[in-house]
């Protein structure tokens, strides 16, 4: 048995932070804060089209990822924090952003296939295949969100749950990652999705204040290099309740539906 303890994250002083027009970037590459924003300066590419084509797609690499069943502050240690049931795992928080989008009248596609069980080493691979499957099929789709969870875990063993309240209810924190390239890593137009995480990330943090964490902009590659709308969105960590984290989902996709639907 273990502690949780709830921690709401913002940005701090550092040279790190770059404040947008709301929200935060964490910038942890080598570019300057001045490079950063100068690129930012440049227009954004991204743009939807009136199209009953579906052009947002979902996908979950890390789908049995799961959460605290309920809110409290202590977890099980014997609980994995991994899940096969779709009621409790990623899937559920997906489902819950493919609500909103239904709601705004935008056409997407949700990826429910378990990528990261039995096997979770290959889930990188797996999910790359049936991304590439789908947009093969739906050559209309723009952006695709990789919808995952965090682990943060002091060294004592402490458990955080990022949580923001929104609307008098507690909603897991969100971070967005955002990979940048150092010129090896086959992303080169990682620009174009780095210009789409600030979008989302100001609109998010416009409508719900407080639910972002700073988007993390570093050398990643998961799978970005896929379409020029590709983002991994980290819902809460594995001290957050299934409640919070759904709770969040219902606001991306509130927040999304509003984006894609005054497009």
């Amino acid at each position: 048995r273990g502690t949780i303890t709830e921690k709401t994250f913002t940005a701090d002083r550092s040279s790190l932070y770059i404040p947008l027009s709301a929200g935060y970037i964490k910038n942890s590459t080598n570019l300057s804060n001045q490079q950063v924003l100068s690129l930012l300066a440049q227009p954004m590419e991204l743009a939807l089209e009136d199209t009953d084509q579906p052009q947002v797609l979902i996908v979950h690499t890390r789908a049995t990822e799961s959460f605290e069943p309920t809110d409290k502050d202590h977890y099980d240690s014997s609980f994995s924090c991994k899940t096969t049931d779709p009621e409790m795992n990623m899937l559920s928080v997906g489902d819950k952003i493919c609500e909103q989008l239904d709601k705004a009248g935008v056409a997407y596609i949700h990826d429910t296939l378990v990528h990261d069980y039995p096997s979770y080493d290959g889930s990188y691979d797996s999910s790359r295949m049936a991304v590439k499957q789908i947009l093969e099929e739906y050559p209309s789709i723009k952006v695709c969100l990789d919808v995952h969870r965090d682990g943060i875990e002091r060294e004592d063993g402490t458990r955080l749950a990022p949580v923001a309240e929104i609307e008098g209810r507690e909603a897991a924190q969100l971070m967005i990652i955002s990979g940048c390239d150092d010129g090896t890593m086959g992303m080169p137009d990682y620009m174009k999705n780095f210009h789409f995480a600030c979008a989302l990330q100001s609109a998010l943090e416009s409508d719900w204040q407080g639910l972002t964490r700073p988007i993390l902009f570093d050398y990643r590659h998961y799978n970005q290099d896929l379409t020029t709308g590709s983002l991994l969105i980290e819902v809460g960590s594995h001290g957050n309740s299934i409640t919070q984290a759904q709770y969040t989902g219902e606001l991306i996709g509130k927040t999304l539906g509003k984006m894609f639907g005054e497009e």
